[in-house]
């Protein structure tokens, strides 16, 4: 074997296969929990400040800005949801 190739060889068993992790990196199953947790501190968040906005406490700026993220969130919450059936509907179809 030459140099040439050993040295080709070496680099190449360096590379990481695009199909193996990156190593400390999320996985699609902590993604989805983040997103999880994420959309239920905003949704706590936003009733927070709705409780505190009828009890007369509350900033009505925040209430707003607090209701905007949530509606976001939801919005977004719906879109996920609609591809994933999406996805679901173009798997029942194919064919076996």
């Amino acid at each position: 074997m030459t140099l040439t190739a050993l040295n080709a060889a070496k680099q190449y068993q360096s590379l990481r296969p695009a199909t193996t992790p990156q190593p400390g990196g999320e996985g699609a199953v902590q993604t989805a929990v983040n997103a999880a947790k994420d959309f239920a501190e905003t949704l706590a968040m936003s009733e927070t400040e709705s409780v505190r906005a009828m009890s007369g406490d509350g900033d009505p700026h925040k209430l707003v800005h607090a209701l905007a993220q949530t509606e976001l969130a939801v919005e977004t919450a719906v879109a996920v949801r609609d591809k994933v059936v999406e996805a679901y509907q173009e798997i029942l179809r194919m064919p076996v």
